[in-house]
This record gives structure tokens, sequence and C-alpha cells, in this order.
């Protein structure tokens, strides 16, 4: 027998949950169809279990070096267990809430693979669900107006480089590792990458990071990904650009890998105890049923306007599934405006440089906007303002002095293009950035809002005048 929905949503991470909510609050009858868990890769093998891993590499790193603050602590001890332990705590917490947010907003949880089906007697339209349960007991048909595509993405391998989940692994695995090894190579640079090498290093694992580009954190602003080479390496990190791993060579014994790789022409060896593989992720788009619809696949990603729409207007995806910024906010926000635009609302199309970036490493990087180098691509002339943290009083009073703040701006019109910090809490100052390209404010009406002292924010302020070469205290 068919249930009828006005909204059936393939996935249940941070775009396809939020959906609902949003769905079920415009009044619609809504659907999640979920193969896992609610909540997710965001909440149980991304975002929410790294970022907690990464508090406690934080607390060790600050306990053995707390000397610093006057502060003489003995024997501070690793339990990895435990901090294994913690991350699932918070994870169970959070899997809790978002299960309390669908059935306070009376969204429908079908547990299995969702499938799209063509045309049948259920419906003239392709877009009902056949939602394959675990059992094998028979499936659920989900008949809904509206399909939202929310599946999400998985780790990308490396070709010829097989994972095994134990000395080759990608970052599901090396989440739910449950201790920790002497050494490890992290093929990759990206935003991942960095976060892993931040957080074993703390650790206490010796670390090497291996980057195809010529730097890392290659989407950043130059002088970010500049600054966090430096910083890697004053914290022991070994990292090495513009080399390509060669996957096939792997060999595992006596408990390390080795892998051969190149280096322009030059040909390294590389070994570890253990391999993080962090080459980017894929969309989750395979035996979803795809091919039973007129939806186009470009590049691997599905194909949508800028409301969201795939080309059966009735068929929805947001998220991993279609590219440009796999985060999880912009997830979040694909799925409010998809529903609104199809519950008729006014809706305005997300402007990709008012989405905020974050790498949760030590110390921390967020950017908005346009780099350095885009911005003169484009054609504009700039006016940049930069300021270190280290003249912040902040910054000294937390022990946190390296980075800086850098602002970009468009010298004919004084519009702010672009922001970038690397430095103490940048994930969170980067907001204040993200209300500024809301408001379309510039560099002048930044300095002109009163940072209050001493706070880490005050870095604003100098940065904003430092574009017209006027800083206070630089």
């Amino acid at each position: 027998m068919a249930e009828n929905y006005d909204l059936v949503i393939l996935g249940a991470g941070p775009g396809g949950y939020v959906a609902a909510v949003r769905a079920a609050q415009l009044g619609m009858k809504v659907a999640v169809v979920e193969k896992e868990k609610v909540g997710g890769v965001c909440l149980h093998k991304g975002c929410i279990p790294s970022k907690t891993l990464l508090r406690s590499a934080e607390l060790y790193h600050n306990m053995n070096n707390s000397k610093e603050f006057g502060i003489h602590v003995a024997g501070v001890e690793l339990d990895f267990g435990l901090v294994q332990k913690r991350k699932q705590k918070v994870i169970d917490q959070l899997h809790k809430g978002v299960q309390g947010l669908l059935k306070k907003n009376k969204v429908d949880v079908y547990e299995g693979t969702g499938r799209i089906l063509g045309p049948s007697i259920f419906s003239p339209l392709p877009g009902t669900i056949s939602v394959e349960k675990k059992d094998g007991s028979e499936p659920d048909m989900l008949v809904p107006q509206y399909v939202l595509i929310a599946t999400g993405s998985r780790p990308r391998s490396l070709p010829g480089l097989e994972v095994d989940g134990k000395a080759i692994m990608n970052s599901d695995h090396a989440l739910a590792m449950e201790d920790l090894p002497q050494s490890i190579l992290i093929i990759g640079g990206g935003v991942i990458g960095i976060e892993w090498a931040s957080m074993l290093s703390d650790f206490g694992v010796e670390v090497t990071v291996v980057e195809y580009a010529d730097r890392i954190l290659p989407f950043e602003d130059e002088d970010v990904s500049k600054e966090m080479t430096r910083i890697l390496k004053k914290r022991k990190v070994k990292v090495l650009t513009g080399v390509k791993v060669l996957g096939e060579t792997a060999d595992i014994a006596d408990g390390r890998v080795t892998l051969q790789a190149e280096q322009g022409s030059e040909t390294i060896s590389l070994s570890a105890e253990r391999v993080l593989v962090s080459v980017g992720r894929q969309a989750n788009i395979d035996d979803i049923g795809l091919a039973n619809t007129s939806i186009q696949v470009e590049k691997g990603v599905i194909a949508v306007n800028e409301f969201m729409q795939t080309a059966e207007k009735h068929i929805y995806a947001i998220g991993d599934v279609v590219g440009g910024y796999q985060l999880a906010h912009v997830a979040s926000h694909e799925g409010i405006l998809a529903v609104e635009y199809m519950a008729g609302l006014d809706v305005h199309p997300i402007d990709p440089t008012q989405v905020p970036r974050c790498t949760y490493s030590r110390p921390e990087v967020g950017s908005i906007g346009l780099t350095e180098a885009q911005a003169k691509e484009k054609g504009y002339e700039l006016k940049v303002g930069k300021f270190p943290f280290r003249a912040i009083g902040k910054s000294l009073v937390q022990g946190e002095v390296d980075g800086f703040i850098k602002i970009i701006s468009d010298r004919e019109t004084d519009d702010l293009l672009g922001v970038h910090i690397i430095g103490p809490h940048a994930t969170e100052l980067i907001s204040e950035a993200g209300l500024a390209k809301v408001l379309d404010a510039t560099a002048w009406e930044i300095s002109h809002a009163i940072h209050a002292h001493p706070t880490l924010s005050e870095v604003y302020g100098e940065a904003a005048l430092a574009v017209d070469g006027k800083p206070i205290h630089g």
C-alpha cells in the first residue's frame, strides 16, 4: 500500500532534516528516508566527531604547555579510549536531539534505502520512492508531490591505493581508531587533511602531509596557506607540496606503509605506520534511481538551477550531491531555500560569496568571499588591509599570537570582496564578516563599529582601518 506525502526527502543529514523541519513548519506532510542514522555524515562521521576530537587534542596541548601560564601540571596522560568515549557521548546527545526535532514536527522517518521509481501505477511522473528495508521485507511505497535528494557524500579514494580501514584509512576509519599510531602520512592537504594533521600532531603523532597542489589549503587565500604551512612546520609537521602519490606502489610490511611518489622530476619514498587518504569526497548518487528520471549528472554531481531544481522540476537536490561548497551549513540553507520555493514563497538564491568557510585546526581558519588572487582575476582594483593577532591584547592574554586577518575591498566602490582569518577562534570571528557581507558593509563601516576591549574582535577594526593605511596599533 502506498502512502501519499507532499514531500519525501532522501537523506536525513543537515540538509535533509533541516529541510524536513522547515517544510513541516510550512504545513507540508513530510517523510524522510535514511539508510543509517538521522543526522547524517556531519553528525556521525564528520563535523561533530572530528571537532570533538580536535577539542580534546587542543586541551591536551594546552595542559602540556600550561607552564607558560605559570601552572605546573605533572603526569598529564592521554587516554584515547576516553577521548573516543566522549566523542560518542556528544554524538549520541545530538542524535537524540535530531530525532526529537523530527518527532516534534511530525515528520515520518523511514529506515532503509530510498530509490526513485519511474512512471508507474502510483504516479504518471517519476518520483515515487521505494524504501528497501535492511530485513528484506516488502518495500514501503511513498508517493510525494515533491522529492528532495539529500544523500550526501563519502570519502573519495586514490586510484590504485586500496583502503583497508587499518593501515590505510579514510576519514571514516580514522574517526573510529581505537589507538593512535606513532606516525601517519596524510595524503591531501585540504581542509580535512589539515584538521587531522593538527589534531594528531597535538596528540603526539609524527605527521607528514602530502599535497598534490603547490600549497596546502589550495582554495584559501595564498597568504593563509603560507601562514598555515609556517605554523605547522614550527609544530614539527612535515609538509610536502607538489607531490603525486603513486597509489599502486603501496607496500605494507613490518607495521609500516611505504609509498612511492613523484615530486617534480624526482621519485621519493614515503613511509609511516598508517596512511590517511584525504583527497576529497564524492556524491552519493549511485543506485538511487536517477536512471528512472531525466535528471542530469555533470562531473559526478546532480545538475540543479538556482532554486535547487533538477531537470525534473518536482525533484530537487541539495548539499554534497550538487557539488559546490560541500559544507553542512550550505546544505541546510539549500534545503530551506528548496522547500520555501516549493511552497511558493519569495526566495533569494544563495550567493556563494556570502558562504563562510572554516578549518578547525590550530590555529583555525575562517574565510568568506573572494581571495586576493580571485579578485584580481575578476578585474577588481584592490585595497587590502592586513593586521596580525600579535598586536591584539587579547591574543597575548590567551597566548595565541600566530595569524592575522586580511580584508580585501574594491578600490572603486569600497565594497567588501573578501575576509580571510587565520588565528585564534577564526571560525567564530568570521561571522562578523558574514553579517557585513549580508548588509553590504564596507571596511570603513566595520572600522566604525565599536569593538570591545580587550577582545579578539578588535582585529577587525584594525584591519578595516589598514585597508586605507590607517591602523591605530600597527
